[in-house]
């Protein structure tokens, strides 16, 4: 049986922060699914920094876009009313998970109104399953869409967003209505399954996010270079890593610290790193594409990465990729990936000076970090390779057209 047309909705895609999707769906179709994406919102040039990027971005359906076209909204509510059942009890659905409050319960119809639109845009491509990632907006629209039309849906869980206010984001409705939920790890399956009477965990599968080795391999640095990538944003807890930064020089005085992207607290940290008088040491190096990062990543010595909050890190799967030690914080999924002692370090979150030591260790043992580096490797290339977690992915996608 040929495998179903499967759409991915995303809220933002293609993200530079969500780099994991785009390398999701392409190993997808590397399996021989035919993948349609759609997002929510339109994303802007900033986001598409490779030749990838820009392909998924004209090739993919945004449905603010199309709720914008008076005629493509009329029309959608028109093509939905055909089934006036359907209609009138998907949007009972929609206003049985509103979150408490006015604001909460007006988004749910917003929600609705998106999903109508999407709802048509798949039935016009003939998509026999809906697949979402991430468990919070986006995976509201993508469940009523799939109820309109008439098809199953699933979703990809990360945390920590997602976990934040469950009963907000009705996980537990969302778990009851899907094929099966894609969990990126045991932790991440933990918390769906606190969320859901034992009877669905059966429907809690772990596949996790994945990188392609190949493209991060690279030799053991030299140099004391170190990279932080992801949003400057206050769960990565970056000003912890700011501060850290004149005790490892006090070590190092060649130290230097590389920021790769972007968010709202950057001009914070810029004049942190000003009082500091550490402008010379630390570099903002704004957005970067996939090759960039890696390009990077080959002249970086320690991968650092202090989060208040993650899901399991892509990045630092990239970074294990290249054969980089790694320092995380002891939270989430993380300790599933890194090893303490053996391919970084794990420290608990929030303390600077366990940071800094920590990173002031792998700087003073070159040999050491190097062993770190290959066994970071070797866990990337054994559990967190994309083109395994695809396999399973299609697996599930393949299974579900068969029952349906």
């Amino acid at each position: 049986m040929p495998a179903p047309r499967v759409a991915y909705l995303v809220g933002e895609y293609p993200a530079v922060s969500h780099t994991f999707v785009l390398r999701e769906v392409a190993a997808l179709r590397a399996e021989g699914l035919e993948i349609l994406t759609c997002s929510i919102r339109r994303t802007g040039p900033e986001h598409h920094r490779g030749p990838a990027e820009r392909a998924e971005a004209e090739a993919t359906f945004n449905v603010l876009d199309a709720a914008r076209s008076p005629r493509r909204l009329i029309g959608a509510q028109i093509a939905a009313l055909r089934r006036p059942g359907l209609y009138l009890r998907t949007l009972g659905r929609a206003w049985a998970m509103r979150g408490p409050g006015l604001r909460a319960a007006l988004y749910q119809l917003i929600y609705f109104v998106e999903a109508t639109v999407l709802a048509q845009h798949l039935q016009r491509r003939g998509v026999a399953h809906l697949h979402n990632h991430f468990a919070q907006a986006s995976c509201t629209v993508a469940l009523l869409a799939a109820r309109l039309a008439g098809i199953p849906f699933s979703f990809t869980l990360h945390g920590p967003a997602d976990f934040t206010d469950p009963r907000l984001w009705r996980l537990d409705a969302k778990i009851a209505d899907a094929a099966f939920v894609s969990c990126i790890s045991h932790f991440c399956r933990s918390q769906a399954m606190l969320a859901s009477p034992p009877d669905h965990w059966s429907r809690l599968h772990i596949v996790h996010c994945g990188v392609e080795p190949a493209r991060y391999d690279a030799p053991p640095a030299t140099g004391k270079n170190l990279l932080f990538v992801g949003r400057l944003t206050a769960a990565k807890g970056v000003p912890v890593l700011i501060e850290a930064m004149p005790r490892i020089r006090s070590a190092h005085p060649d130290a230097h610290l590389t920021l790769i992207g972007d968010g709202p607290d950057r001009a914070l940290l810029e004049r942190l790193v000003r009082r500091l008088d550490l402008s010379k040491a630390v570099t903002f190096a704004g957005y970067q594409s996939q090759d960039e990062v890696a390009r990077t990543l080959a002249r970086t010595a320690v991968f650092v990465l202090p989060s208040f909050a993650e899901g399991v890190p892509v990045v630092l799967m990239e970074a294990m990729a290249a054969r980089r030690p790694v320092v995380a914080t002891r939270i989430a999924g993380i300790p599933e990936l890194v090893e303490d002692g053996v391919s970084g370090r794990v420290v608990v979150p929030g303390d600077g000076a366990a940071l800094a030591d920590a990173v002031c260790d792998i700087l003073a043992e070159p040999a050491r970090a190097a062993t770190m580096g290959a066994a970071g490797r070797h866990k990337v290339e054994a559990e967190f390779d994309i083109a395994q977690q695809a396999v399973k992915l299609a697996v599930l996608f393949r299974q579900e057209g068969k029952m349906a």
